[in-house]
């Protein structure tokens, strides 16, 4: 199963990807897990992208596609895996249909976790409350969210137009929602089969 998790900042897309991970049996891969493991292992790509973080500026497209196909490389990918964060915006999910093309690994799925904004901004308080995480402030929140729905958002319409993108209700108990997922994929799955 290759498949993309969308949804705004605290929809629980890293949370559902986990706990997807291993009902499926392929890796999750988090874009900013893999800028973080790149640097440290001082790759090429890392290096590359070490050096524009140390200058304050956000890694390039063309940087992450670039981790990212060297991560898609690997042998644990071959089955498949579970993209999150990763992409962000039009550019990036084009970049990454052809990459996937050019690999022979085109996406079966892209889910989107749908959640209010009200619902979003509860969550992250309570995280900011118990963690004191600054992404987690309410206004920083409120931010991210407006950034998601000017970049991110028209993502999924790329994919509704492609027909792979399916919408589950990100509200309720974890479990709940990976129920819900996964009923989503097996819906995909029977559709691109009949």
């Amino acid at each position: 199963m290759r498949l993309v998790l969308l949804g705004a900042p605290g929809s629980g897309k890293g949370t559902q990807a986990a706990r997807l991970k291993t009902a499926l049996g392929v890796p999750h891969i988090s874009t900013g897990d893999m800028l973080r493991a790149a640097v440290a292992a001082g790759t090429a790509m890392g290096l590359k992208a070490k050096a524009v973080m140390d200058a304050g500026q956000l890694v390039s497209d063309d940087i992450l596609l670039g981790m990212l196909e060297e991560r898609l490389a690997q042998a644990d990918a071959k089955a498949g895996f579970i993209l999150d964060g990763y992409p962000r915006n039009l550019a990036q999910a084009d970049a990454l249909d052809h990459l996937l093309a050019r690999l022979g690994q085109p996406l079966d799925a892209v889910v989107k976790l749908e959640v209010p904004n009200a619902t979003i901004i509860g969550r992250c308080e309570i995280r900011f409350k118990a963690e004191g995480r600054a992404d987690d402030n309410p206004d920083t929140v409120r931010k991210r969210l407006g950034v998601y729905a000017e970049q991110t958002a028209p993502v999924a319409d790329f994919y509704a137009s492609r027909g792979k993108l399916q919408v589950v209700d990100g509200v309720g108990e974890l479990a709940e929602v990976t129920a819900r997922i996964e009923r989503a994929l097996q819906n995909e799955a029977a559709a691109a089969n009949g």
